[in-house]
């Protein structure tokens, strides 16, 4: 039953890593990164379509986006995401494909930035936090059932702390490797 347990926390602890990365990836550091737009969905023939699956999106140079679209039909819908989008981004239309320039952050822009990465980064540790709950319940639940002696419990919990203080510690990296990103001119 700890193994199950114990692939179940890993795995849970590596998805959250995961997702926090993803989440990162849409905060805009003044640098062109295709995933900026990876959570626009397009309004393509009444069906909410994800812009990557409709378009090929690239970044020509470090201040641009390019989006060129499968079915040139659809470049007014792609438009009308992005300017609904909230990303702050006026695109260009050219009849085949758009272009986002990305302007330059502020001092001050990158400062809310970076107190938006730890905030992000805050949120994926009460997840982890959470997970570790979560599983000390499950191996004290077990011990109660006459599952776990004492000296099991207390080495499982153990496990379970230093799986927990491993992902925390993953999770400043991201952080901060994502505040060195934001800070670079």
């Amino acid at each position: 039953m700890t193994d199950d347990l114990m692939k179940m926390l890993d795995e849970k602890m590596g998805k959250t890593k995961i997702i926090l990365k993803e989440d990162l990836n849409a905060v805009r550091a003044g640098r062109a990164n295709p995933a900026l737009l990876d959570k626009i969905t397009v309004e393509y023939y009444g069906t909410p379509t994800p812009l990557k699956n409709i378009a090929n999106i690239s970044a020509p140079d470090p201040r641009t986006l390019q989006i060129v679209p499968f079915d040139p039909s659809s470049l007014s819908d792609i438009e009308k995401a992005i300017n609904m989008s909230n990303l702050g981004i006026n695109p260009s239309n050219d009849g085949k494909c758009i272009r986002l320039s990305i302007p330059q952050v502020t001092e001050e822009r990158r400062k809310e930035l970076c107190k938006l990465v730890r905030k992000m980064g805050e949120e994926a540790k009460i997840a982890v936090r959470n997970l570790r709950r979560d599983a000390n319940d499950a191996l004290k639940k077990a011990e109660k059932a006459g599952e776990l002696t004492e000296d099991e419990l207390k080495k499982e919990l153990d496990q379970v702390q230093k799986k927990t203080d491993e992902c925390i510690k993953d999770i400043d990296e991201i952080i901060e490797n994502k505040e060195k990103e934001i800070m670079e001119v």
